[in-house]
């Protein structure tokens, strides 16, 4: 196994980034520190804005229909300012079949490590290289798409505690969103200033994984999922009146009002977890799902 497989077993996914960045910049000096952005989850605790945001790679999985889905997320290193990198030069997809920059990746991004927010979906006999470039702060990151053995995750198919994502739909009785890559619902339609009543209905197995299964096993109850908002795309402010709620795990339905500050296209991310969440399911994905829902905002 070469350093780069094994330092990302190790650290996660954001070393794969960082080694290409490492590379990329030539061998440092040696007893130069290396710069923030070259150190695993690396950030500098006294700033609490100024800091960069990089993308991270996470793994791929096979869809049900038998394509891949390349896992992303990211990591803003800020502990309060949350950047804005609207769709375009500084934050696009390279080489997607399709050719688009757009493929669904976030233009906010908030605070600290998040993993698996979208994916990638390429068809199987896909050969060409898939990498998110994302520009802010005066500097350029590029993480590319691994296509290894090593980099296989168990998103929608269980880890090995059989324990499988969430579900969600956004209508009773509507497709079913599993796993990083979920749905994608809408358009919706709203106003500017006007709350907007979304709902969804959410239902898991009842597994967790990793640290949390000790406190099921102790309690004995079935643990409710969560399940919370973000804006994922779009021009202007997003607030939500019920930004994060519980659903029992047997099932049940969450309304949020959404109101949005600007005219423009958004689209907005439900990211449903069980207990153990992104920070305890590690490498399989195996304990959250997002779907998304798309709004256009008129005047």
């Amino acid at each position: 196994m070469n350093s780069t497989v094994q330092c990302s077993k190790q650290f996660g996914p954001l070393v794969v980034m960082t080694l290409a960045i490492f590379s990329s910049t030539g061998a440092q000096a040696q007893g130069t520190p290396l710069a923030v952005e070259l150190l695993p989850l690396g950030k500098d605790l006294g700033l609490r804005s100024g800091q960069t945001v990089t993308p991270a790679y996470e793994g791929w999985y096979e869809n049900e229909d038998g394509s891949i889905a390349l896992s992303f997320g990211y990591y803003n290193r800020n502990s309060e300012e949350v950047l804005n990198i609207p769709v375009g030069s500084a934050n696009r997809i390279i080489g997607a079949p399709n050719g688009a920059d757009d493929q669904g990746q976030p233009t906010e991004f908030d605070i600290e490590r998040h993993w698996g927010v979208f994916t990638v979906n390429i068809p199987a006999d896909f050969d060409g290289e898939i990498a998110w470039h994302l520009e802010n702060q005066g500097k350029v990151f590029e993480v590319p798409a691994n296509r290894h053995t090593d980099f296989i995750i168990d998103a929608i198919v269980g880890d090995a505690n059989g324990n499988f994502p969430p579900q969600i739909r956004f209508s009773e009785g509507g497709p079913i969103g599993v796993g990083p890559g979920g749905i994608t619902a809408g358009p919706m339609h709203a106003k500017v200033g006007e709350p907007l009543a979304v709902q969804a209905w959410a239902s898991d197995d009842g597994k967790v994984s990793g640290i949390a299964a000790m406190f099921v096993g102790q309690s004995g109850a079935t643990p409710p999922v969560d399940i919370t908002w973000f804006k994922h795309q779009g021009p202007g402010q997003v607030s939500f009146s019920e930004p994060t709620a519980k659903i029992p795990a047997a099932g049940g339905s969450t309304t949020t009002d959404v109101i949005f500050s600007e005219a423009g296209e958004y689209l907005l991310r439900a990211r449903v977890t069980d207990l153990g969440g992104p920070e305890m399911a590690g490498h399989s994905q195996c304990c959250w799902t997002n779907s998304f829902v798309k709004v256009s905002v008129s005047n």
